[in-house]
C-alpha cells in the first residue's frame, strides 16, 4: 500500500467521533419522546384527558324540574313550566346559503362559491307575526355585527310551536325552565331567579327540596361530527324536585289580599298584614301583606316588598295586648266582670307622668273597662298583679320569643329582662307599651284563649312529597303549653271579648250570623325617635264562634292618614274577610255548621211560595223547589219541560211538601202539548 492510500484513508479517532455524535443524537431524540410522552401520559395526563374529551365528548346537563308548591286543597301556587328562548347569528342569517328547487348547492360560475342571500327579512316578518313586537325591532338586532341576536326570551310553548317547527338557517332555540305562580302569598311563597333556584320565602327555605337533582348526558362524537351517546359512560335521569304542600287555602288568601289592598287605598295607609288561623291546630290559612308585588314579573320584587311583616315587623301592640292584663286579673286576682273599679275620671297621674283614656270614666265595671278599652285601669290591673306574675304570663303566652312558625328572618319581638324593667314598665306594659310583639303573636295569643287555653304551634308548611308520592316530612298540630284554664279562657271570651264586639269599641266587627269575641288596638308609634309627631298602628284581632271556637284573625293597618281608631280602620276589614271567608270556603262552613243569615230565615219558615215552574226543564225546576225545600213529582215526558203543576204559582204551601207536574216535550220553540 502506497502513502498516498494511507493518506486518504480517514483514521479511526474521527470516524469515531461520527459514530458517537450520531448515537447521542438518537439517545437524546429517545429520551425527548420519552419525556414527551411521560408528560402527557402522566404528568398532565388530566390536561390532555380534558382537551381529547372537548374534541370527542360533550358533557350535557339536564335541568331537573322544580317540585310544584300546593294550597291545603291541593290547587297550584306555584309549578314549573317549559319556555322557549330564540336566538340568531346575524351574518348567517344576512348570508343565508341558496339552494335550487331540488336542495342542491346554488353556486357562482366564476368563483365556484355558493352563493347566498339577505334572509333578515323575512326573519324578521316571522317572528313578528309569531311574537307580536314589530318588524323594525327584529330587523335591528338582526343588523347588527355581532354574532348572537336574542330575538325572544321565555316564550310560551304554545306560541313558540310555529317558529320551532321552521328551520331557519342561522337561527336556533334552547328550551329552558320558568317558574309561574297563581300570584298569592307572595311574600310567604318567595320567587326564584333566572337560575331557577329560590331567592326568597319558602322557594328559598326548602329550596334543597323543590330544586331536585340535576341529569347529565355524556355523548360521543364520530369522525364526521355526528353526536351519539357515549356507550360506556354513566347517564344520569333528571329527577324531580319535592311537592310542597301548604295549610294556606288560596281563596281565603286571595280574600284577604284585596281586603288589605282596599284598605290600604282607602285610609291612605302605608302597609297592612292580616292573618287567619285555625285556632285548634295551629295551621295558618292565610298570610297577607300589603304593599305586595307580582310573583310572575320579577322586576316588580324589591327587599321592602318581599318582606313578611307578618313575622319580621314587630311593634308596640296597644289595647290588644289588654288580654294578658284581663288573663292575669282574672287567675291572679280573680276579678269578675261584675267588679266595680275606679278609672279616675281618665287621668291617672303616675310617677311624673300620665295615663290618659280617650273618655272620663269613673267608677264603672270590669267588664265594661275591658269594653271600653280603658288604660287606666290596664294600668292599674297589672299593677296589683306584681312584676314577676305579669312577666311570667307574658312569656306564656308566647311574647319575647319565636312562635316556631319556621320562617326566614322571624323576629322575637322584645321583652324586657325583669331585671330590667324600671318602675314604668309594668303599668306600661298592661295597656300594650313598653313591649314589642309581631302580628303573628298577638294572633296566637288570642288563639291561645280560643283553644281553652291552649297555646299551638302555628305552622305553614303541611307535608313535603316526593316525586313517587310519599311524604317525606309532615307537621301536624303540636300543643306547647297550657297558658290559663279552660274554665278562664271561656270566661275571657264570653264576658269580656265578645262584649267589645257587641257592645264596645269593636261593633264594626260583628259577623252576621256569627258570634265574635276580640279587641281593637289603637297604638302610637315613635316618629323620628319621639311620640311627638306620632303615628298609629290599627288593629283588630278576634275569633269565632264564641260557642265554640275554630278561627281567629288579625288585622293590622300601619300609619292610616285618614283616620286612625281602629273601631273605624282595623275593625270593619276584620268582618268583611271573615264574612268573604263563610261565604266562599265549604270546609270553613262545614266545620263550623255555620248558615248565613239568609239561608237561616228560610230554614225557620214553615210555608213557602210555590213558584211558577211552567216552562221550565224538569232538573231545573227540581232543583228550583229542592232550594225552597220542597219537592217535585212529575208525569208525562221524561226529558220534558213542565207543562202545568197541580198547586198554584204564588200560592203558599207546607214547607217539606210536594209539588206534582206534568211534563211535556218539546220540540225546537214549539211545545207539544
Amino acid at each position: 500500500m502506497s502513502d498516498r492510500d494511507l493518506s486518504q484513508k480517514p483514521p479511526d479517532s474521527e470516524f469515531s467521533k461520527r459514530l458517537v455524535l450520531v448515537v447521542v443524537f438518537f439517545v437524546l431524540f429517545l429520551v425527548g419522546i420519552i419525556v414527551m410522552l411521560l408528560n402527557i401520559q402522566i404528568i398532565n395526563v388530566r390536561k390532555y384527558q380534558g382537551k381529547a374529551e372537548r374534541q370527542y365528548i360533550r358533557l350535557v346537563t339536564e335541568k331537573s324540574q322544580r317540585g310544584v308548591i300546593l294550597d291545603r286543597h291541593g290547587r297550584m301556587l306555584a309549578e314549573t313550566v317549559e319556555t322557549i328562548s330564540f336566538y340568531a347569528d346575524p351574518q348567517i342569517v344576512r348570508n343565508t346559503p341558496l339552494f335550487n328547487e331540488k336542495g342542491k348547492p346554488v353556486t357562482d360560475r366564476r368563483s365556484g362559491k355558493q352563493k347566498t342571500f339577505d334572509n333578515s327579512g323575512e326573519v324578521a316578518r316571522l317572528f313578528s307575526e309569531h311574537l307580536g313586537k314589530g318588524r323594525p325591532y327584529y330587523l335591528k338586532k338582526l343588523r347588527k355585527e355581532k354574532r348572537l341576536a336574542v330575538l325572544g326570551r321565555k316564550v310560551s310553548a304554545v306560541k313558540a310551536l310555529p317558529l320551532m317547527q321552521k328551520k331557519i338557517p342561522g337561527v336556533w332555540f334552547d328550551r329552558e325552565q320558568q317558574r309561574y305562580y297563581l300570584n298569592v302569598a307572595a311574600q310567604v311563597i318567595g320567587v326564584t331567579d333566572s337560575r331557577n333556584s329560590g331567592i326568597s320565602g319558602l322557594e328559598l327555605q326548602y329550596d334543597r327540596y323543590l330544586r331536585g337533582r340535576d341529569g347529565s348526558r355524556v355523548f360521543q362524537r364520530s369522525a364526521t361530527g355526528k353526536r351519539y351517546p357515549a356507550p360506556d359512560a354513566l347517564q344520569l335521569d333528571p329527577i324531580k324536585g319535592h311537592t310542597l304542600r301548604l295549610t294556606i287555602d288560596a281563596d281565603i288568601q286571595s280574600i284577604v289580599e284585596d281586603e288589605l289592598a282596599a284598605t290600604v287605598g282607602r285610609v291612605q295607609a302605608s302597609a297592612a298584614t292580616g292573618i287567619v288561623m285555625d285556632v285548634r291546630t295551629g295551621e295558618i290559612l292565610a298570610m297577607a301583606n300589603n304593599p305586595s308585588f307580582d310573583l310572575n314579573r320579577r322586576v316588580t320584587w324589591t327587599p321592602e316588598k318581599s318582606r313578611n311583616r307578618s313575622v319580621t315587623d314587630s311593634f308596640e301592640p296597644g289595647s290588644t295586648f289588654k288580654i294578658l292584663m284581663a288573663a292575669t286579673a282574672t287567675e291572679v286576682l280573680g276579678r269578675k266582670a261584675e267588679d266595680r273599679v275606679f278609672a279616675h275620671n281618665g287621668v291617672l297621674p303616675l310617677f311624673g307622668l300620665r295615663i290618659r283614656d280617650h273618655e272620663s270614666y269613673g267608677e264603672i265595671t270590669f267588664r265594661e273597662a275591658i269594653m271600653h278599652s280603658s288604660n287606666v285601669i290596664a294600668a292599674k290591673t297589672a299593677m296589683e298583679t306584681g312584676r314577676e306574675k305579669f312577666h311570667s304570663y307574658t312569656r306564656n303566652f308566647g311574647f319575647g320569643s319565636k312562635t316556631g312558625i319556621g320562617l326566614l328572618g322571624e323576629s322575637p319581638g322584645r321583652v324586657r329582662p325583669l331585671k330590667n324593667w324600671d318602675k314604668t314598665t309594668l303599668p306600661w306594659m298592661g295597656y300594650g307599651y313598653q313591649v314589642m310583639v309581631t302580628p303573628l303573636q298577638i294572633l296566637q295569643a288570642y288563639a291561645t284563649i280560643a283553644n281553652d287555653g291552649v297555646r299551638m304551634k302555628p305552622y305553614l308548611v303541611k307535608s313535603i312529597i316526593d316525586t313517587e308520592g310519599r311524604t317525606i316530612l309532615e307537621h301536624r298540630p303540636k300543643a306547647v303549653m297550657k297558658v290559663v284554664s279552660p274554665e278562664t279562657a271561656r270566661y275571657l271570651g264570653k264576658e269580656y271579648f265578645k262584649a267589645v264586639v257587641d257592645s264596645g269599641t269593636a261593633r264594626n266587627a260583628a259577623i252576621p250570623g256569627m258570634s265574635v269575641a276580640g279587641k281593637t288596638g289603637t297604638a302610637r308609634r315613635a316618629s323620628g325617635g319621639s311620640y311627638a309627631n306620632a303615628v298609629y298602628v290599627s288593629s283588630f284581632v278576634g275569633y269565632f264562634p264564641v260557642e265554640s271556637p275554630r278561627y281567629a284573625l288579625i288585622v293590622l293597618v300601619e300609619e292610616p292618614r285618614t283616620v286612625y281608631y281602629a273601631s273605624t280602620v282595623a275593625a270593619p276589614v276584620f268582618s268583611s274577610i271573615a264574612s268573604r271567608m263563610l261565604s266562599c270556603s265549604e270546609e270553613l262552613q262545614k266545620n263550623l255548621a255555620f248558615r248565613s243569615p239568609e239561608q237561616a230565615v228560610i230554614d225557620s219558615t214553615t210555608t213557602v211560595v210555590v213558584p211558577d215552574l211552567k216552562g221550565m226543564k224538569a232538573d231545573d225546576a227540581r232543583r228550583l223547589l229542592k232550594w225552597i225545600g220542597l219537592d217535585m213529582k212529575s208525569s208525562g215526558a221524561a226529558d220534558g219541560i213542565v207543562g202545568s203543576q197541580h198547586i198554584k204559582p204564588g200560592s203558599k204551601t207546607a214547607q217539606s211538601g210536594i209539588v206534582r207536574v206534568k211534563l211535556v216535550s218539546a220540540v225546537g220553540k214549539r211545545t207539544i202539548l
